[in-house]
């Protein structure tokens, strides 16, 4: 064995990782100067995005929630930051709630720029996986979800305080206070009221989840049986508040309810988004949600997905 590997981390398995981040890099495109052949960085790209995302979400990201997610040097993110904001891609404003810090918005000659990044990235994946079979592309994003929910530690963001999630008995003032933010960030006309929630709770094959930062409440989702499918699920309200963003918990949100809805006979979990949605969006489709014709009445819904669930 070589001299740099210790008992629970082995050469091979070093070499091995190496390699395909060789492969992986150069394969995806990751080693050009610009992303995509187009105007920016990959960094850049990325920030663009992460603020474009937040904004279109809730209230606008911040620069320490920016390194937090991206886990970048806070030097080099102020530098990015500078740049982005002389080509008037970005808006720095100061925040009421903390004057260290600033509010980063698009600009709409950055949110016209994200909109193009957008669909360039969405092109370049459609061209890798029409090269593959339909059962090898749903393998890769199988795979893909799993490596990532393997590598996905808190620890990795320095965050001393333990993550729990919890299923909930019976409404919770936490819970609806969550859900409350969740209505009011993306602005859901249809709202479910605290009775409905608890007979949601009470329903079989259904539940409420809370996240946990130590013991404050961070996120929540919400999974109802559906009667009009068989043996399936319908997850809603996956949020977690900014000053949590970046640490998983939207992934061990919906690993907790994934696992529930398999351990109880459901078969396929639903759910619907609208397209303004982009970050939300991407995370159930790394998952391996595929779309899916429209189920539900739900007015503001444009996106409309769906999960088969495997022996878990």
């Amino acid at each position: 064995m070589d001299a740099r590997a210790t008992d629970a981390v082995s050469a091979a398995h070093i070499t091995s990782i190496r390699g395909f981040n060789r492969f992986y890099t150069a394969h995806m495109g990751l080693l050009r100067k610009r992303h995509l052949g187009g105007d920016f960085s990959l960094t850049e790209a990325r920030i663009l995005y992460e603020i474009g995302s937040s904004s279109a979400i809730t209230t606008p990201i911040t620069a320490s929630v920016l390194r937090n997610i991206l886990q970048l040097d806070a030097g080099y993110i102020s530098r990015v930051l500078a740049l982005l904001t002389k080509r008037k891609l970005i808006r720095q404003a100061a925040s009421k709630h903390d004057a260290c810090e600033k509010l980063l918005t698009l600009t709409p000659t950055g949110q016209v720029a994200l909109e193009k990044l957008n669909r360039q990235s969405e092109l370049h994946i459609e061209q890798l996986l029409a090269n593959l079979p339909q059962p090898r592309q749903e393998a890769l994003v199988d795979s893909l979800a799993r490596a990532r929910s393997i590598l996905e530690k808190p620890a990795h963001h320095g965050v001393s305080q333990p993550i729990g999630i919890r299923r909930l008995s019976k409404p919770s003032s936490e819970a609806l206070d969550l859900l409350h933010e969740y209505y009011e960030a993306v602005h859901v006309v249809q709202r479910d009221t605290p009775k409905a929630v608890g007979k949601v709770i009470r329903t079989p094959a259904s539940g409420l989840w809370l996240a946990y930062l130590g013991s404050e409440p961070i996120g929540c989702v919400l999974l109802r049986r559906l009667s009009s499918i068989p043996h399936a699920g319908e997850c809603k309200r996956l949020y977690v508040r900014p000053s949590a963003r970046g640490l998983g918990i939207a992934a061990r949100l919906m690993d907790a309810l994934e696992d529930f809805a398999a351990s109880e006979g459901l078969q396929w979990i639903y759910l619907d988004s609208y397209s303004d949605l982009k970050a939300a969006i991407d995370l159930y489709r790394r998952r391996g949600y595929t779309a899916t014709e429209r189920y539900n009445d739900n007015p503001q819904a444009t996106i409309f997905l769906r999960k088969h669930l495997k022996n878990r």
